[in-house]
């Protein structure tokens, strides 16, 4: 009996042993290993550099291209990103366990590839970018590779030295077909498609000196061609001025009073600077001086910080004399500014050629940002509207070019949401016939509180115009525009009697997607490539040229036509230049029916014929 009882104790201590060793196993097994040192640099081996690459099976004009590369050391996987060097469309595969995969691409375009090699540490090391061709049906003649901008750097400050700068770019002297290849080089302080000088055309040497300047924007790009085809590089953009450093030329301020004071002495030319942190004014800053079209003002905030400067307005009671910033001057540049909490609109814009950049706009008592007095040809670009709701619930917009406006001011790259009334209003009273433009621009959820309950405004995404008599035209023109999600209406008509140009937009889940009336019909509506998910509403106009969209020529439209619905991506942070997120959000899947079915109206396409809706296949 005693034996028996050891014998117990015995077999349960081995049980016990045999399990701990067991589980010490496994999970010594499953632990991945831990890298103390940066993974390696992978060496490219295929498709070879500035070379037509070979090609596997071909489908629907896309063909199979292997890539490899050589191990590199310390690395788990690998992340390969393919760019398009025509439409700048990019493939990224992550996560590759091996040193080699197939990826199907767009034939007929030149292309770059870069492997990133990572391990479990938070470094990824990037290998050389090498570009390759893959060549069309045929024996037809390849387009010449674009142009590689080296200097300057889009988004940089330059000095000129004796009034003149450098722009240095980088391509083969030959394309892949042999062909010589000669190069034009654009620049100008308005798009960087002004004509150019002949001794700026058809140069055999990748460098060129341009006469600029003080205190001015530029844009530039290079077009290449080998006689029969060109390609055309990004355009980049730089400001002549002092270098692009940590020391900064102008003036620099870090106190409300040094602001206030730095506006009311600035000089055509100057830039202010204003480090990141948070002000508080308890007034209306108002700019009145202006600058000239050489020689901008600059409010700006101070490069390279992690804050950013908010003029915080809160302390004003709501009123519509108390705007944050009212900007009666012309050619200012702001940028970089968050403004918040301002009794009426945060800013107010009457004067003319000012650029808006990188600003939000939030919890103001009336609209964030508002043109109006007249203000004509202002652009605002890479800002955010969101949280604005008077008491009233009537008048706090997103963004307005409204009543009293004057013409040719552009929206580029904004967005509009959770605004009580709408995302957009173009309303007009004093000022008849004008044209505004819209490009890629969200609008989301308006007609919202920021506690997410129904406001009791308009809640439209983009109200094109009206006025009060229901007479007066609002030209409107919206290019790869996004409405989503609002209470209302996403395209709203509102007695508009202008003419309403949409080009491939997109539409979901509004009260009406799109909604253009009989009741004071618009002058002409045209809309061309656009997309709505649902329901698309009601288009009609005195002369309608309506065409090439998901609900006509038979096509269906569902949820599996696009590789996501969930519109929370569009509110995602910006990227560090101010530009929108990636997102997937209504990018259309492979064999969707939406794609190749548009129209050309002059907007960078890719494959036969224009997708439907704002992202391109």
């Amino acid at each position: 009996m005693k034996t028996t009882k050891y014998r117990f104790y015995f077999n349960t201590i081995l049980v016990f042993i045999a399990s701990v060793f067991i589980l010490s196993s496994c999970k010594k097994n499953d632990t991945p290993p831990t890298y103390t040192t940066t993974p390696g640099k992978a060496t490219l081996v295929q498709p070879l550099n500035n070379q037509e690459c070979e090609v596997g099976e071909v489908i629907d004009n896309r063909a199979v291209i292997t890539f490899e590369w050589e191990k590199s050391d310390a690395t788990e996987k690998y992340n390969l990103r393919i760019v398009n060097l025509v439409t700048h469309d990019t493939t990224l595969n992550i996560g590759l366990p091996t040193n080699s995969t197939v990826v199907r691409l767009l034939r007929g375009y030149p292309y770059s590839w870069v492997v990133s090699s990572r391990n479990s540490g938070d470094v990824l090391t990037d290998s050389d970018v090498w570009k390759f061709y893959v060549a069309g049906d045929g024996e037809s003649n390849n387009a010449p590779f674009p142009a590689t901008l080296k200097s300057p750097l889009s988004g940089a400050t330059v000095k000129p030295v004796d009034g003149m700068v450098t722009l240095e770019w980088e391509s083969p002297g030959t394309d892949t077909d042999g062909d010589q290849l000669s190069f034009t080089v654009y620049a100008d302080a308005i798009d960087g498609n002004q004509d150019v000088p002949a001794e700026w055309k058809n140069l055999t040497v990748t460098k060129l000196d341009i006469s600029v300047e003080p205190n001015t924007i530029y844009y530039w790009h290079v077009e290449v061609s080998d006689g029969v085809n060109t390609s055309i590089s990004p355009t980049y953009t730089f400001k002549t001025g002092d270098s692009n450093s940590s020391a900064v030329v102008g003036t620099i301020v870090s106190t409300s009073q040094e602001i206030l004071d730095a506006i009311a002495a600035a000089a055509p030319g100057e830039n202010i600077y204003v480090h990141g942190g948070d002000y508080v004014f308890n007034s209306t800053i108002d700019i009145d001086k202006s600058g000239s079209s050489g020689n901008v003002i600059s409010l700006l905030a101070y490069p390279g910080e992690s804050t950013r400067p908010k003029f915080d307005f809160s302390s004003m009671a709501e009123n519509s004399s108390n705007r944050g910033i009212q900007v009666n001057g012309s050619f200012w540049h702001i940028k970089g500014i968050d403004v918040f909490g301002a009794g009426d609109n945060g800013m107010y814009i009457s004067g003319n050629s000012n650029i808006i950049e990188f600003c939000t706009f939030s919890e103001n008592s009336d609209t964030g940002l508002q043109l109006g007095d007249g203000a004509a040809n202002n652009t605002i670009l890479n800002c955010d509207s969101f949280f604005n709701a008077d008491t009233s619930i009537e008048n706090a917009d997103g963004f307005a070019c409204k009543l009293d406006a004057g013409t040719g001011n552009k929206f580029i790259g904004c967005r509009a949401w959770q605004n009580l009334d709408d995302g957009w209003d173009g309303y007009l009273r004093g000022t008849d016939n004008i044209t505004t433009t819209y490009e890629n621009c969200w609008t989301v959820k308006n007609g919202y509180l920021k506690n997410g309950t129904v406001s009791g405004g308009d809640g439209n995404g983009f109200k094109t115009g009206g006025s009060d008599l229901k007479d007066l035209k609002h030209n409107a023109i919206y290019k790869n525009c996004i409405a989503v999600g609002n209470v209302h209406n996403g395209f709203d008509h509102n007695s508009n009697r202008g003419t309403v140009t949409i080009y491939n937009c997109s539409a979901y889940i509004n009260g009406k997607n799109y909604s253009f009336g009989t009741t004071n019909p618009l002058e002409k509506l045209i809309i061309k490539n656009s997309n709505a998910l649902g329901d698309y509403g009601s288009v009609y106009a005195t002369v309608l040229d309506v065409t090439n969209n998901s609900w006509q020529d038979g096509i269906t439209v569902t949820s599996a036509d696009f590789e996501s619905i969930d519109y929370t991506q569009l509110l995602k942070p910006r990227k560090a230049d101010g530009s929108l997120p990636d997102v997937t959000f209504f990018h259309l899947k492979a064999g969707s029916n939406l794609i190749d079915k548009g129209v050309d109206v002059g907007l960078p396409f890719n494959g036969t014929a224009p997708d439907l809706g704002a992202f391109e296949y």
